[in-house]
């Protein structure tokens, strides 16, 4: 069994997330900072040069980017 290593999604919660007003609906995002982040590390991945704790952070990202996605239909959906 391999462990894998993910920084926690918790972790963002302060300083991290942004909630924007679309169409009357408040909506989960990333602030510019943290979609910056994610984005290059999105692009070392795709060269093959991310470290391991580069490897966890982006993990923990794309996890929250789940979870936003998923909060977001949800209240898109019931309005």
């Amino acid at each position: 069994m391999v462990t894998e290593l993910m920084v926690q999604p918790s972790s963002w919660v302060e300083t991290g997330i942004a909630v924007e007003t679309v169409r009357g609906l408040k909506l989960f995002k990333f602030t510019k900072e943290l979609q910056d982040r994610f984005e290059e590390l999105i692009e070392l991945y795709k060269q093959e040069q991310l470290t391991d704790e580069q490897q966890a952070e982006l993990k923990g990202l794309t996890e929250l980017d789940r979870i936003f996605t998923l909060l977001n239909a949800r209240t898109i959906a019931d309005s």
